[in-house]
C-alpha cells in the first residue's frame, strides 16, 4: 500500500508515503500538530486519499482518519524494522491462529468469551495455520476463535475502527475501537442498539419495529440487587447466549486492552441498570469467571460513556467486592486493566484502604501503638495482598523504620479522604443484596 503526496507544484517535492511513516498530524478540529504514524490509506470517490493515524504516545481510541492536507509530509520518517508498530492495511492482512490462555475449555478471556459459537459474519476460512502462505481471499472480520486484540495478532483488521456511531436509546455513541459486528452494518453512518435485549439493527424503522415485537423492559436474568433506583441482574451467559454476545459486541467498542470471545458460557454477567417509567436502562456492567483458578472477582468491566463521570464505575467495582466478600474470597480484576480502568480501580483502592485504617484506628485496641498487619487488611478489605501493597506505597501511607515497615497517615490525607467520601453520594448496600454464591466445579459444565 503506497501513495504519492505532492508539496506544492514541483514534481521534485512529490514524497512517497507508505503505511508505517512516522510525521507531525494536525488533529481534526484542531490547531495541534502530534506525531503519528500511517496505519492505513484509502481512496475516495474523487480519488484523493485520507490516512487512518495513530498518534505516538497516546491512547488507540484517539486515532483517526485524515486528509492529506492534515500531514506535514517536510517531516516524515520513513519507517524501519526497529521503531514502525505494526501497521498492517485490513486488506493485506495476514492471520495466524492464537495460542488461548485459559484453562477452562481454553476458552479465555478479560471481555469474555470464547468461540464454540461462529462470529456474525464469515464469508471465507478464518485463519491461516502459523507459516502458511496469505492467501488472497482475507476475511472481512476477524475469526471467531482465540484472541482479537492480544499484542501481535489480527493488528491489521483490529487496529482500524470500523463502526462510526452506535444509538442506544436516548445516546448516540462515537465507539473507540473495532468490534466485530456484521461487515454489512459496518458501512452505516449508526447501528441501532436495542437497550434492553441489546440486539443491533440497521436502521431507526428496524428498530421501531423490533421493539414492538420485544417484550423486555429489563436485562434477561435475576436481579440481585435493588436499591431506589439502582438494580443489578445477573446473568448466565449460557442460558442467554444471545444477550452475552451482543453485550460483548457492545464491549469490544470500548475495551481494547482484552480478549472477546464468542463463548460466553463459562461467565457471568453482572448488568447495572438505572430505573425510570420507561424501563430499567443500562448502565455499565461488568463480567466473572465462573470457575477462575486465581478468584479474579473481574474478569471485564465497563461503563457506557453516556454514563461515565456519573459514580456508576465506582458502584460497580464496589459490588464485585461485595459479592467477594459474601463468598469468602480476596478478590481482584483481571490484569491488564487500561487506563481508565486502573483510574477507576486506583480511586476505590485508595479510598478502601483509607475507610478500612481509620475504621481500625476507630476500635478499641488492646495494644499501644495498634498493630495490623497486610493480610488483616486484606481479610477486612476482601482485596488482594499485591493491591493492598501497591496502594499504600501510591498513597506514600508505607515506610520504614527501626526494622519494620509502618503505616504513617496524616491529617492532610484524612481531609482529602473525607472530602472524597462526602462526594459519593450513591454506595451499594450489602442490605439488599439477594444472592447466594454458587459452587460451580459441582454443576458439571455449568
Amino acid at each position: 500500500m503506497k501513495s504519492e503526496l505532492t508539496n506544492g507544484t514541483s514534481s521534485s517535492n512529490k514524497v512517497l508515503l507508505v503505511e508505517g511513516c512516522r510525521l507531525p498530524v494536525r488533529k481534526r478540529n484542531t490547531e495541534d500538530w502530534i506525531e503519528g504514524e500511517i496505519v492505513a490509506k484509502r481512496k475516495r470517490g474523487d480519488g484523493t486519499s485520507e490516512y487512518y493515524i495513530h498518534y505516538i504516545d497516546y491512547n488507540k481510541r484517539l486515532d483517526e482518519w485524515v486528509d492529506d492536507h492534515q500531514l506535514d509530509i517536510k517531516k516524515v520518517k520513513m519507517p524501519n524494522n526497529k521503531n514502525s508498530s505494526r501497521s498492517v492495511s485490513p486488506t493485506s492482512a495476514t492471520l495466524y491462529k492464537v495460542n488461548r490462555k485459559r484453562k477452562i475449555e481454553d476458552c479465555s478471556g478479560s471481555n469474555g468469551y470464547g468461540s464454540s459459537h461462529s462470529a456474525p459474519t464469515s464469508d471465507t476460512d478464518d485463519t491461516a495455520t502459523s507459516g502458511s502462505t496469505p492467501t488472497s481471499n482475507v476475511p472481512l472480520c476477524p475469526p471467531s476463535t482465540g484472541s482479537l486484540s492480544q499484542p501481535g495478532s489480527y493488528d491489521g483488521l483490529t487496529r482500524i475502527k470500523n463502526i462510526q456511531q452506535i444509538e442506544m436509546g436516548k445516546a448516540r455513541m462515537v465507539p473507540w475501537y473495532f468490534s466485530p459486528y456484521p461487515q454489512e452494518l459496518c458501512h452505516l453512518p449508526v447501528i441501532y442498539i436495542c437497550e434492553f435485549c441489546l440486539k443491533y439493527l440497521k436502521s431507526k424503522n428496524c428498530l421501531a419495529r423490533h421493539r414492538m415485537k420485544c417484550k423486555l423492559f429489563h436485562p434477561p436474568g435475576n436481579e440481585i440487587y435493588r436499591k431506589h433506583n439502582i438494580s443489578v441482574f445477573e446473568i448466565d451467559g449460557r442460558k442467554n447466549k444471545s444477550y452475552a454476545q451482543n453485550l460483548c459486541l457492545i464491549a469490544k467498542l470500548f475495551l481494547d486492552h482484552k480478549t472477546l470471545y464468542y463463548d460466553t458460557d463459562p461467565f457471568l454477567f453482572y448488568v447495572m441498570t438505572e430505573f425510570d417509567q420507561h424501563g430499567l436502562h443500562m448502565v455499565g456492567y461488568f463480567s466473572k469467571e465462573k470457575e477462575s483458578s486465581e478468584d479474579y472477582n473481574v474478569a471485564c468491566i465497563l461503563t457506557l460513556p453516556c454514563h461515565q463521570k456519573k459514580g456508576y464505575g465506582r458502584l460497580l467495582i464496589e459490588f464485585s467486592y461485595l459479592l467477594s466478600q459474601v463468598e469468602g474470597k480476596l478478590g481482584s480484576p483481571e490484569k491488564p486493566l487500561s487506563d481508565l480502568g486502573l483510574l477507576s480501580y486506583r480511586s476505590y483502592w485508595s479510598n478502601a484502604v483509607l475507610e478500612g485504617l481509620i475504621q481500625f484506628m476507630d476500635e478499641p485496641a488492646p495494644e499501644k501503638p495498634p498493630s495490623l498487619t497486610i493480610m488483616e487488611l486484606c481479610d477486612r478489605l476482601c482485596m488482594k495482598k499485591e493491591d493492598v501493597i501497591s496502594t499504600l506505597q501510591h498513597l506514600s501511607l508505607i515506610h520504614y523504620y527501626k526494622g519494620q515497615y509502618v503505616i504513617c497517615l496524616n491529617n492532610e490525607i484524612l481531609e482529602q479522604h473525607r472530602k472524597s467520601m462526602s462526594r459519593k453520594k450513591v454506595r451499594i448496600d450489602g442490605k439488599f443484596l439477594r444472592w447466594q454464591p454458587k459452587d460451580w466445579s459441582k454443576r458439571g459444565k455449568w
